[in-house]
């Protein structure tokens, strides 16, 4: 089992900026795929970023540009940097991971191929204008 753990949610203003946070624990050996999806109220839940095994990032083109997935492989944390934000932005963030195959996650434009096998909780992004 893998648990995953968001923090760094939060309210800002249009353009300003916050940096996710994800915490794994557990068999993160088996894990090749991790991201990022958001669910706004109302909406359905949408990849936003990517991050395989072998470095290759994806993102939906709402967020190419302003957004920066990375991982700290020392830390089992997964990150998004998120700047520009825009009140469209507003959402619960998740953070998601899968075991291999790691083409899994290189769909394209955040999103995957198959439903991740592990979420995080959530963590809130409002953006007000």
């Amino acid at each position: 089992q893998v648990q995953l753990v968001e923090s760094g949610g939060g309210s800002v203003q249009a353009g300003g900026s916050l940096r996710l946070s994800c915490a794994a624990s557990g068999y993160i050996y088996s894990i090749r795929c991790m991201g990022w999806f958001r669910q706004a109220p109302g909406k359905e839940r949408e990849g936003v970023a990517a991050f395989d095994g072998d470095g290759v990032t994806t993102y939906a083109d709402s967020v190419k540009g302003r957004f920066t997935i990375s991982k700290d492989n020392a830390k089992n944390t997964l990150y998004l940097q998120m700047n520009s934000l825009k009140p469209e932005d507003t959402a619960m963030y998740y953070c998601a991971a899968h075991p291999s195959p790691g083409w899994v996650c290189r769909k394209g434009g955040g999103t995957w191929y198959v439903t991740p096998s592990y979420w995080g909780q959530g963590t809130q992004v409002n953006v007000s204008s």
